[in-house]
């Protein structure tokens, strides 16, 4: 006789989407300018958008926040504004945002236990709240391919001393398969495949082809 499937509560070490809440960090144009470590500036735009995407589609509560956005650091990139029209963007002046009490009241808003953090630098507008974030209790996720360093060594060192200190680093595919869980869920599976083929490149040629190969054989 097969064992029983599992039930998604009956693993809990696998993130659920329902626990989470995602604060992206300074996604503006001053920071990615300089943001050295991701492969190139589109790869990274298509990793934050696609997370973007993903809490949209997952209806997990997401918090956008700036730095010096009129005299510094440029809106937040296009994209994220066009994934979140209307949304509210706070926009600071401290470097590290866990020190800016509307973002620790945003987060703490919305109930959930698990912080997801992306950001441009990794080694200052992430790794800075996400220690602080985990030094206070909260247990805290690093999107590490939806964020950049100024150099791959800074990138580095900063994923590592959020690691030692008791951050999780994550990938943007990781959370996309933790959220979904079963590709049976056809109330995201669809919506789910166009993110995939829209900004994953090789993973969404692939979606694209058996797409069209599907087609073909109908």
């Amino acid at each position: 006789m097969a064992s029983a499937d599992l039930k998604d509560s009956e693993i809990t070490s696998v993130i659920a989407k329902e626990d989470v809440v995602l604060l992206l960090i300074d996604h503006q144009p001053q920071m990615l300018f300089g943001a050295r470590s991701a492969t190139d500036p589109q790869s990274l735009v298509n990793s934050v958008t696609t997370l973007a995407k993903l809490a949209r589609l997952f209806e997990i509560p997401t918090i956008l926040t700036s730095i010096a956005a009129e005299t510094f650091g440029g809106h937040l990139i296009p994209e994220l504004r066009e994934v979140f029209p209307g949304h509210g963007i706070i926009d600071r002046t401290f470097i590290n945002a866990w020190q800016d009490g509307r973002i620790r009241d945003a987060v703490a808003a919305t109930g959930r236990k698990k912080l997801i953090i992306a950001g441009l630098w990794t080694e200052v507008c992430v790794a800075l709240p996400a220690l602080s974030a985990n030094e206070q209790g909260v247990d805290v996720y690093a999107v590490v391919d939806a964020s950049a360093g100024s150099s791959q060594a800074a990138h580095d060192a900063a994923v590592q001393r959020m690691i030692q200190a008791g951050v999780t680093p994550v990938s943007v595919a990781q959370l996309l398969s933790e959220f979904q869980r079963d590709w049976a869920r056809d109330e995201t599976y669809g919506p789910i495949n166009e993110i995939i083929r829209q900004h994953l490149g090789a993973w969404g040629q692939g979606v694209t082809y058996v797409k069209e190969m599907f087609k073909q054989s109908e």
